[in-house]
């Protein structure tokens, strides 16, 4: 408890932690009161278990860090495990660190919360690929593994489609993976590359993004944004390919793809079959002996 207490005295007074955690969720300041306390705390603290507390006090190197993980424990209600998961994984500092422009190009609070469910690095653990593989086989196997690769862009997204088509003067283009997000109440258009990134491939989000604010979106949602996942990317190329391009979008990298040269070198179905049926061909042998 006296540790809690110390962690959160890092910062100066109680109306200024009150502050922080007003900026970082948006809601109404509460304080919960601690009795005999030298500081008084924001309501938000109560919807989080106290080991979960402990495991964030104790592993978090600021305030900061440690609001991202409450915020976190309570949206994606977080056991203590995977909390500890996440905090050694370093989510904090992987999370919301994208490239962007969400900050120029969105109002107030919608472009922070863009901000914060967009990704620097998708793991893409989950899925296995051939060496040499293209966009069309990445695309085939996340949406085989839909559920998967909804759980790691987060909470809020649902999946409207793949290979979405949209006709504009005449012409049928195909955007790669089209999502909404609930939260946000916007259209995510979703472009993949089996590549490094290229400048050319801003303008080409540029364009999906603006094709599907004007024919779908609906005068009641908000801007649709458009995120590029690529296989690399180095932030002054992206930085100047955002330069003039009045849309909200980001670019992320991905990670962790399984390669199938692995499965190779396990044996076949049919192989393990023969094993089987050999093995028991050996065993009769044996007792007839």
């Amino acid at each position: 408890m006296k540790k809690w207490y110390s962690f959160y005295a890092l910062v100066e007074d109680s109306d200024e932690l009150i502050q922080a955690v007003d900026n970082k969720f948006n809601f109404d300041s509460i304080k919960l009161q601690q009795i005999g306390a030298e500081m008084v705390f924001p309501a938000y603290f109560g919807f989080v278990p106290w080991r979960h507390h402990v495991e964030i006090v104790t592993k978090c190197k600021s305030v900061e860090e440690a609001l991202f993980y409450l915020q976190k424990t309570i949206e994606e209600e977080w056991s203590r495990n995977a909390l500890i998961d996440c905090i050694k994984a370093d989510l904090y500092h992987k999370a919301g660190r994208a490239n962007t422009n969400f900050d120029e190009k969105l109002p107030g609070m919608q472009g922070k919360i863009a901000k914060e469910i967009v990704k620097d690095t998708y793991d893409f653990s989950f899925i296995s690929l051939p060496r040499g593989y293209d966009e069309t086989a990445l695309e085939d196997a996340l949406e085989e593994n839909i559920t998967r690769f909804l759980l790691e862009l987060g909470t809020g997204f649902a999946f409207i489609g793949r290979q979405k088509e949209i006709v504009v003067s005449g012409k049928t283009r195909k955007i790669d993976m089209l999502f909404y997000h609930i939260r946000l109440k916007c259209y995510v258009v979703v472009e993949l590359k089996a590549v490094s990134f290229e400048p050319e491939f801003a303008g080409k989000l540029n364009f999906y993004v603006n094709a599907v604010n004007n024919p779908i979106r609906t005068p009641d949602e908000n801007p649709t944004i458009g995120l590029l996942i690529c296989k690399d990317k180095a932030q002054t190329e992206v930085q100047w390919a955002f330069q003039g391009i009045q849309t909200p979008m980001g670019v992320a990298s991905y990670d962790n793809i399984k390669l199938e040269e692995i499965k190779k070198q396990l044996p076949t179905e049919k192989e393990i079959q023969r094993r089987i049926e050999l093995a028991e061909e050996e065993f009769n042998l044996n007792r007839k002996k």
